[in-house]
Formats: C-alpha cells, sequence, structure tokens
C-alpha cells in the first residue's frame, strides 16, 4: 500500500466500521449531557470540556439534516478514524511498510474501549485525536533541523497541541511526553533545549489544568529562558491554544440550559478547571492495594481483542486465548518497529508506559466495580463503573504493535514456506492485515450499538420518568444515568420541560442550589448557601414543592429509606417509573399504560451480557410497572420495593 492509500484506507474502513455500530441517539452515563451541552453551547460537568463542546456543536449544525444525537455520535466517529489514519501516516514513516501501518491502524482502532468511545457522544474519542496529532507533530519537530526559524513551525504547533488539551480534557496529555521525546529526539543526537522548552509547555498546561499558579508560572519561565528567542511564540502559542477556557466564563454569564460549576465567576471558573469539585486522589496512599490496581489493568487489557467471546467482567477461555494471541503479535511488533526505526519505536513504548503504568499511579484509582470480591472487605471503595476508558492510550499503543507483528509474523512464515516470491501485495500482507483485523470481527457483536433494546433503552427511560412525574411535579433522581438522559429529552426533544428535575448527588455543591433557586423557585437565595446535608437539602426542597403546590415524585432509583428521608412520614404512590407522594398505592392505569408504552418501544426483549450492567439494570426497572400492573398479585408496597428498587 502506498503511504496515502495506507492512511486513507484505514480511516476509512474503521468509519465505516464505526459508522455500522453507531449508536442512534442517547446512550448511558455521561452522553446525554454531553449532547445537550453541545446542543445549547452549555457547560458540564468539571473540567468543563469547552472545546469539545464548541467543536460537536459546529459539526452537529453543519450536518443539520441528520438528528442532533446521532450527529454528535458520529462525530466521535469521525476523529477517531481520522486518528487511525494519522497513526497509519506515522507507522507507514517509521516501516516504509504500508501494510504495517494499515494493520496497525485497524488493530489499534479496534481495540474494545476505543471502539465505544467512537460511537457515542464522549470526550475521550477527540482527546485520542489530540493525543496522536501531538505524537505526529512532535516526530514531524524532531526531524527538523535546529536553530532555524523557518524549521520551527512543527515546534511551535506541538506546544500548542499540548496546550490545547487543557481546554479539550487533560486525559490527551498523556501522549505530551511522547511528543516532546520525539520532537528532542532528532536523527542527530538529543536536543535538551527543545526538551526542556517543550517540557516547559507541558507544566504549563498542566499548571493551568490544576489552576496552580506557581505550576503555570514555573512552566511558563522554563520555556522562556531555555532559549528565549523561540521561546516567546512557543509561550504565545501555548497561551492561544489554553485561550478557549475562556469560553467557561463568558458563556456562564447566559446560564445555558446545561451550566455546571457556575463558571461565571472568578472563583466558580478556577473550581470548574481544577475539578476541585471531585475529590483528587493523591498518588499516595493508594486508594486500593497495588496488586488490584495492577489487576484491573490486567482486567481491561483482556477485554480489548475479542470481547464478543466473553462479554462478561468473568475471565473467558477463548477471550483470553485471542488476548495472548495479540499479547504475543504486540512483543513481534515491537521487535519489528526497533529494528526499522529506533526513534520512533521509543515514541510508542512511551505511549504504552504513560497509558498503562503512569495513568494508573497518577490516578490512582479504587478498586473497579468487578474485582477483589470475597477479597477486600465488603465495606471497600468503588469505582462507580469500569475505567478502561482511561487506559485507551496504552491500548492503542499495543494495536499499533500487533498491527506491525501481525505482517511481520505472517511475512516471517511465508519467507519459511518459501512464498516470498509473490508481487508486493502479496498473501504474506494479506494475511497479515486479516489478523490485525481480528479485532473487528471478535469485539463487534459485544460493543455494537444498534441491537434493541439497548439501542433506545436510554431514551426510552427518559421518556418513561418525565410522563410519568404528574404535571408540573419535581422530581428527585439519583445520579447520572437517571439524569443525563432526561436532560437530553427535555432540552432538545422537548419531553415534559414543565417537570421540574433535582439531582440528589448535586446538592453539596453550593452552585446547584444557586441554579434550583433561580431556575425553579424551591429555594429562596438566603437558603442557598445553607447545606446541612443533601437529604436534610432535599427535604427542603421537597416542602417548598408542597408549599408551592406542585406534586413530589421520586425516580424509582431511589430506595425505601431513601424516600423516608426525603419526605419523612411520607407515603407513596407507585405511579409508572416513579413514586408520587401521596397514598399508599399503585396506579394501575399509569401502570397498564407505561407498560404497554414500554413494550412498544422495548418488545420485551433481554439486553446482550455485557462488563457494564446498566442496560440490564434499568430493563428490569422499565418491567416494573408490568409487574405491578396487577394490585392483586402485588398489593404489598413494600414488596414491591423489593422488587422495583434495585440498587
Amino acid at each position: 500500500m502506498k503511504r496515502v492509500d495506507a492512511a486513507a484506507a484505514a480511516a476509512g474502513v474503521l468509519l465505516i466500521v464505526y459508522t455500522l455500530t453507531l449508536a442512534a441517539d442517547v446512550t448511558f452515563w455521561d452522553a446525554g449531557e454531553f449532547i445537550a451541552a453541545a446542543h445549547s453551547l452549555g457547560i458540564p460537568h468539571p473540567p468543563g470540556t469547552p472545546l469539545f463542546v464548541l467543536m460537536a456543536n459546529v459539526w452537529a449544525k453543519a450536518l443539520f439534516f441528520l438528528p442532533f444525537a446521532l450527529a454528535t455520535n458520529l462525530f466521535s466517529a469521525a476523529v477517531t478514524a481520522l486518528a487511525a489514519g494519522v497513526t497509519a501516516r506515522f507507522v507507514q514513516r517509521a516501516t516504509g511498510n504500508g501494510s504495517m501501518a494499515f494493520a496497525s491502524a485497524v488493530a489499534a482502532g479496534g481495540m474494545s474501549s476505543v471502539w465505544l468511545n467512537a460511537t457515542e457522544t464522549e470526550v475521550y474519542a477527540a482527546s485520542l485525536l489530540l493525543g496522536v496529532l501531538m505524537i505526529w507533530a512532535g516526530e514531524r519537530a524532531g526531524r527538523e533541523p535546529t536553530g532555524q526559524d523557518r524549521h520551527r513551525k512543527w515546534l511551535y504547533l506541538t506546544a500548542y497541541l499540548i496546550a490545547l488539551a487543557v481546554p479539550l480534557h487533560l486525559s490527551a496529555l498523556v501522549a505530551a511526553p511522547v511528543a516532546i521525546a520525539l520532537a528532542a529526539y532528532p536523527p542527530d543526537g538529543i536536543q535538551w533545549r527543545r526538551a526542556l522548552q517543550l517540557g516547559g509547555v507541558f507544566i504549563f498546561a498542566m499548571g493551568l489544568g490544576r489552576m496552580s499558579l506557581w505550576m503555570t508560572v514555573a512552566g511558563a519561565i522554563i520555556v522562556i529562558v531555555t532559549r528565549w528567542r523561540p521561546g516567546i511564540p512557543v509561550l504565545a502559542v501555548s497561551a492561544i491554544a489554553a485561550s478557549a477556557l475562556a469560553f467557561l466564563y463568558i458563556r456562564a454569564q447566559f446560564d445555558p440550559a446545561v451550566n455546571q460549576g457556575d463558571s461565571g465567576t472568578v472563583s466558580g471558573f478556577v473550581d470548574m478547571v481544577a475539578r476541585r469539585q471531585y475529590e483528587v486522589s493523591p498518588i499516595w496512599p493508594r486508594k486500593a492495594p497495588v496488586w488490584v490496581q495492577i489487576g484491573n489493568l490486567g482486567q481491561y487489557a483482556d477485554w480489548q481483542i475479542a470481547l464478543s467471546l466473553g462479554p462478561t467482567v468473568l475471565p473467558s477461555f477463548f477471550r483470553s486465548l485471542f488476548t495472548v494471541l495479540f499479547l504475543t503479535l504486540g512483543y513481534q511488533g515491537a521487535v519489528a518497529h526497533w529494528r526499522a526505526d529506533r526513534r520512533t519505536f521509543i515514541g510508542v513504548a512511551g505511549l504504552l508506559l504513560c497509558g498503562a503504568l503512569g495513568v494508573l499511579v497518577y490516578l490512582n484509582l479504587h478498586a473497579g466495580p468487578s474485582i477483589g470480591y470475597g477479597i477486600l472487605p465488603a465495606s471497600a471503595v468503588r469505582e462507580a463503573r469500569e475505567r478502561d476508558y482511561f487506559f485507551v492510550f496504552a491500548f492503542w499503543a499495543w494495536g499499533i504493535w500487533a498491527g506491525i507483528g501481525a505482517i511481520a509474523v505472517a511475512s516471517r512464515l511465508s519467507r519459511l514456506s518459501r512464498l516470498s516470491r509473490l508481487s508486493r501485495l502479496s498473501r504474506p500482507a494479506w494475511t497479515g492485515v486479516l489478523i490485525a483485523c481480528l479485532p473487528l470481527v471478535l469485539n463487534w457483536r459485544a460493543v455494537t450499538r444498534r441491537p434493541e433494546p439497548e439501542r433506545s433503552l436510554p431514551r426510552t427511560l427518559a421518556e418513561a420518568l418525565l410522563e410519568s412525574t404528574p404535571r408540573n411535579g419535581v422530581l428527585f433522581v439519583m445520579g447520572d444515568n437517571d439524569s443525563y438522559p432526561l436532560w437530553y429529552a427535555q432540552r432538545i426533544r422537548r419531553v415534559r420541560p414543565d417537570v421540574a428535575m433535582v439531582t440528589i448527588p448535586l446538592l453539596p455543591t453550593d452552585w446547584y442550589r444557586a441554579q434550583i433557586a433561580k431556575r425553579f423557585g424551591l429555594l429562596s437565595p438566603e437558603e442557598t448557601p445553607r447545606y446541612d446535608g443533601k437529604w436534610e437539602t432535599a427535604s427542603r426542597i421537597a416542602a417548598a414543592a408542597r408549599k408551592s403546590r406542585r406534586p413530589v415524585a421520586a425516580a424509582m432509583t431511589m430506595m425505601p429509606p431513601e424516600r423516608e428521608k426525603l419526605v419523612p412520614g411520607a407515603s407513596w404512590t407507585a405511579s409508572g417509573l416513579v413514586y408520587v407522594e401521596g397514598s399508599s398505592s399503585i396506579d394501575t392505569v399509569a401502570m397498564r399504560r407505561t407498560a404497554r408504552w414500554v413494550e412498544q418501544r422495548l418488545g420485551r426483549g433481554a439486553p446482550r451480557p455485557a462488563i457494564d450492567p446498566v442496560h440490564s439494570y434499568f430493563r428490569r426497572m422499565l418491567d416494573c410497572p408490568r409487574s405491578m400492573e396487577n394490585p392483586a398479585k402485588s398489593a404489598d408496597s413494600t414488596r414491591l420495593d423489593s422488587v422495583c428498587n434495585y440498587r
């Protein structure tokens, strides 16, 4: 394959694959929030990701003929495919082999975590592209002569892309050390000043991302004093890249529909960018035993190649067999890459180390939801979901080497069997390409977002919760998955905008209480600074709703003891997918109507087995109206709670 053909072919194949498996609508977790934020030019949860919101908004408006959610999902597919094309160019330049370039890009793009990010509206797809572009620019900078202004354009571009991670997402900075190493390692020897200068940009970006004045200033000083003549434009382009953060402050003044974090004040802006709403784990002490954290990484790696052969958190013989195969191919690819070009080998090795051990050490995650049972104490704090997507850069690097290894092994076997006399597009090349494409086949069934009921389940849940709430009701919900799809349904599809939705886990934040006071009038401005616990605050909001003669409803994700904290001593009527404050009864008419509507939308099929249980959890919840439709069978409201509250 020619260089341009390998890159274009890899990007084209993956774009087709991603499009065929693309989510047609909103998905669970953060996607609903991102779609709603892009639609309203709003501000999602910290760190706000302003550049991602702007790009998704422009992209979706350009594709005005598509539904908004489908367009933003397609944005993730396009940027991931483009990352594969850039990777193919990188490998082609290193190895001089178009087949290796194509195979490495397709193998990297077929990793399950990469693929899942590419088929929904998620910032990690854009972050992957930025990281790949960063490495590509750094590699080009390293091949340019030093000391001449006309040869510094790639240096300036590398600095710009490093700083651009701050308004996009800091996860892209995982690739920054690799870009710096490649830029400072030209064929004629290491350029320490260039390394220090770009290292200063990295520190500058980290300082801005953490809102650390001393770190930001230190980075700027390093950039200037290392080589002052190119240092000034390097710092200038870095500042221009980071200036997109200003969107958070400016846009918050207009209070868009999605406006998390109160970034319209200086202190709110600083807290938003620095993610001070969340606990940032120190490097030490570890939040879980080191063996558990390493085990989590190994567990996530085992999901990347053949997830369809074992789409569960439990080990699978055949799935692990292909994991071992691709580990072997990755090793062979690393050897072949080392022999072809040691400079870019160091880059891919650095990406693997930074994306695996670097992320593992820096993030210091709690144990995943599916590891260590029977060994860790029952009270051990766990992550809210599996965090395999944090390690995408490591899986991408592994895919690069596995693709190179597939071609190298196929060529070696061909020589042994005396088939090397064939043309350049010979059987060894195509055999290696087909092996590299195995993840596309072995992951497809597990990662595609097209089958029902998963395809329509998030939107169905959102609309069912909203439609179950009485007119002008105040709906209390419990987390991301019963909040973000509802934001999407209300703000984009205009489903029941009369419902005031209160997300209880956000109540500890000052900005959210102020937003409830401003938008719904359920807290007075004098009350917003007061915080006496999330349930006490929620109870005050419910009392204000009753005083305003607005019905109080609780999503079925809320357990009976939690509803008791929300409205002490209250009785609840089960109605659709919510409990409405009132008599202790079942609204059979509402149950029948909701059950029929859900069945029309989803049928009665069960979701496929999956790593993430979110679809199974909410599928069971959507079955509650059918289970509760007959009051003679389900008269005991306490027993009903045990049937229809699965948390």
